[in-house]
């Protein structure tokens, strides 16, 4: 099982977490569709639940914070220095939801909004790394965001990050792939194109992939647990993928066989 055991590299996709208004039935979900088992942090943390593989924190499930809080996937991006990368983020045109603040024993975090309108959250490690297991069945492997003004995302997490690009053959429009020079063996980390065919209304957005052993068998699972896919399980560059929406109406992504990119 691949593991990580220290912080992830600045810029990297580093961890996803959601929140729901029923936690108890996400609980439930998550378990039938990624096979997830839970450990709650306690009434200090808001029971926020790490949902773990192999005993491997993978992603975390907690319940809303707020009234009118979306009920969405929050991808996170590792840094050095939440701090600095607010500055940056701000300078750079985006806007802080959530100024950083310190999670005790655990880290700094901070949620941010892109330029055109993307939220986001940023990590900076002090105990708690982030995903701790990847590349295996309910490991987070993929993200990206879905933004109506591609160019301008990728400006600015450029400025921000030091992403750069690569386009992929086969890939939608202009879709491409985010390097930069922290990442793991050079592999590619995520990606950044137009909302390719989201329903009419939905916002910009960062969206979270997960492994998965056999597709159709976790399809079934989640049209059983209440979920819905949106149609059939198609193929891509990077292996077979199915969107998912869970009970709550949290958009997520499964990939069956996913290559390394």
């Amino acid at each position: 099982m691949p593991t990580r055991t220290d912080p992830w590299p600045a810029g990297t996709p580093c961890w996803v977490d959601l929140a729901v208004p029923d936690l108890d039935a996400a609980k439930e979900f998550y378990g039938a569709v990624l096979g997830w088992s839970f450990v709650d942090s306690g009434e200090e943390f808001g029971h926020y639940n790490i949902g773990q593989v192999g005993g491997r924190a993978a992603a975390a499930i907690g319940p809303l914070q707020e009234e009118g809080q979306p009920t969405v996937w929050t991808v996170y991006l590792a840094s050095d220095d939440a701090d600095a990368t607010a500055k940056l983020i701000t300078e750079n045109g985006g806007t802080m939801l959530a100024e950083p603040m310190d999670i005790p024993g655990n880290g700094r975090m901070a949620i941010a909004m892109d330029p055109v309108g993307a939220a986001f959250g940023v990590w900076q490690s002090a105990g708690m790394h982030g995903a701790e297991v990847y590349f295996e069945p309910g490991a987070l492997v993929w993200v990206d965001a879905r933004l109506p003004d591609p160019d301008a995302g990728r400006a600015f997490y450029t400025a921000v990050f030091g992403y750069r690009y690569e386009a992929t053959e086969g890939a939608p429009g202009d879709y491409t792939t985010i390097k930069f020079d922290g990442a793991r063996d050079g592999e590619s980390v995520g990606g950044i194109g137009e909302m390719m065919g989201a329903p009419e209304g939905t916002p910009p957005h960062w969206l979270a992939y997960f492994l998965v052993s056999d597709i159709k068998v976790v399809a079934a699972a989640a049209v059983a647990a209440g979920g819905t896919t949106m149609g059939e399980p198609f193929d891509t560059p990077y292996g077979p993928m199915l969107g998912i929406t869970d009970p709550h109406g949290a958009m997520f992504f499964v990939v069956g066989e996913m290559a390394r990119g």
